[in-house]
């Protein structure tokens, strides 16, 4: 009631009615899973802007180098880690550019990530010159490439399969090293090889939350960066 909302302003506290509360957490659901909502005829309307914008650059990006239903997966791709996906010419020049043309929506990722990585870095820090990251021990590096090879070369992250233990003790030291971040009131940021990014991501979407995985090649050159944390086996 007005007394006890009253008491608890006094108290320093920060009172929000229902009806917020649950449009924030409908924003978020929607926002957490808005790579699910993305269909066809979004993806469509993109490319019938991009026509308006860039014409012979929406010409060389479809069907040349991709198909629909690829470029939707790559766009489903970004919006899983958060990157905004409006600004389609940064993004059709990365996925035009890839040399030899690919068919794989991992790579095909990482280089529209490379052409964003501004954007995607300016999200994480804003304006600031340094840029805090966590990195893993280079042994650990060594196994996770040498798993992804093992498993084959076909892109698909789900025939790579981490020893248990391996996993959860990564998983803690993870876990562990972002929380520190978040103390400082820093963000969390893994750095790796763009060769085991799209592996970790898969590892980290489901075990850590708040935490941005990103490839040495996304790092801006204007951005220094500063090891805080080195994880290991």
């Amino acid at each position: 009631d007005n007394k006890d909302k009253e008491k608890a302003q006094t108290l320093g506290y920060t009172v929000v009615d229902c009806s917020t509360v649950i449009a924030t957490h409908v924003n978020k659901v929607l926002h957490q899973h808005s790579y699910e909502l993305l269909g066809h005829e979004d993806v469509e309307h993109l490319i019938e802007q991009l026509k308006k914008s860039s014409p012979k650059l929406a010409e060389e990006l479809i069907p040349n180098c991709v198909s629909h239903s690829l470029l939707l997966k790559v766009l489903q791709n970004l919006l899983i880690e958060d990157v905004p996906i409006k600004d389609m010419r940064s993004i059709a020049e990365s996925i035009t550019n890839v040399q030899p043309p690919s068919a794989d929506a991992n790579t095909l990722t990482q280089a529209a990530r490379q052409g964003l990585s501004r954007l995607i870095i300016q999200s994480i820090v804003g304006s600031e010159d340094e840029l805090p990251v966590i990195t893993l021990e280079k042994d650990l590096e060594h196994l996770l490439l040498k798993s992804m090879q093992q498993a084959g070369n076909d892109g698909n992250l789900d025939a790579v399969m981490l020893e248990p233990m391996m996993a959860e003790k990564l998983k803690q030291s993870l876990a562990q090293a972002v929380q520190k971040q978040e103390i400082e009131g820093r963000p969390a940021v893994l750095l790796v090889p763009a060769s085991i990014r799209m592996l970790v991501v898969r590892f980290c979407r489901h075990s850590i939350e708040n935490i941005h995985v990103l490839s040495f090649q996304e790092i801006p050159d204007n951005k220094k960066i500063t090891i805080v944390a080195s994880v290991g086996q």
